[in-house]
């Protein structure tokens, strides 16, 4: 009998702020609300126990008014460097593992490593999930910069 290797799904990304920058836009509930999720969502944090062990619960919102309850547990932080938690619901149960990179003092490479079991379903969607992913960074660069063109105009 052989076994199914698990759906892994990759996604990185070198932003111009730092690795605790990066992290930070995580680890911040008001913050990590304004990028999380691909495009189109608006997002409530109904739970963040930011620690291993803790839950995190975050109601996703569609433009289109359809709302999905997110539920995850964290199972270890490393401040600044790992985020790995499990999403058990809604649709795809996966294990993530965000790995927080420093690439100089002003940049950091943030990668995802999502694995999910093998089935038709995980292996279907993994185009869309690598998309989404990259919308996920693209929300939180602009998030980060505007964080910094707000720290910039109160100097």
């Amino acid at each position: 009998m052989t076994s199914q290797q698990p759906v892994e799904i990759t996604s990185s990304r070198v932003f111009a702020f730092s690795r605790e920058d990066v992290f930070a836009a995580f680890a911040d509930p008001d913050r990590l609300a304004l990028w999380w999720g691909p495009d189109g969502f608006t997002n409530v944090i109904n739970t963040f126990e930011f620690q291993p062990g803790g839950t995190w619960v975050i109601t996703m919102t569609f433009d289109g008014g359809a709302d999905f309850v997110n539920r995850s547990t964290f199972l270890d932080i490393v401040v600044p460097e790992r985020i790995r938690f499990t999403h058990h619901e809604p649709l795809h149960v996966f294990d993530m593992d965000m790995q927080f990179d420093a690439v100089s003092e002003t940049a950091s490479r943030l990668t995802w490593h999502m694995r999910m079991q093998p089935n038709e379903e995980n292996t279907k969607f993994t185009k869309f999930i690598a998309l989404a992913n990259e919308q996920n960074f693209d929300r939180l660069e602009a998030v980060l910069v505007a964080r910094q063109n707000k720290v910039a105009n109160q100097e």
